[in-house]
């Protein structure tokens, strides 16, 4: 998925949030509040976990996309978006991965 395809995404997201609830699967997911949305990506995550130890490949991009998909409508719906989340992955380019995570805060 190009960045392209990404903010392409976003932006149908984004105008689904207006729209009846009858009329499209993502309005209904909106309809339903933060806890119907994280119960999918929840779904999503796990079903991809299973694909991945069944490693079957066609599968397992499957269910990843279907997780990306409800992941982007999280975000949407707490008012982010990918942009946020490809900055906060272009910052961490080139950084240990041990380093980054010393450096968060464990609150």
């Amino acid at each position: 998925m190009s960045n392209d395809t990404l903010e392409r995404l976003a932006a149908v997201l984004e105008a689904r949030k207006g729209a009846d609830p009858g009329s499209s699967y993502v309005a209904g997911l909106y309809a339903g509040g933060l806890d119907r949305i994280l119960k999918k990506v929840g779904e999503e995550a796990t079903e991809t976990v299973l694909a991945a130890k069944d490693g079957q490949r066609e599968q397992i991009v499957y269910e990843t996309a279907d997780l990306w998909f409800h992941t982007l409508v999280m975000l949407a719906h707490c008012g982010s978006g990918p942009a946020e989340v490809l900055a906060e992955l272009e910052r961490r380019f080139g950084l240990s991965g041990l380093d980054e995570k010393a450096s968060r805060h464990n609150d």
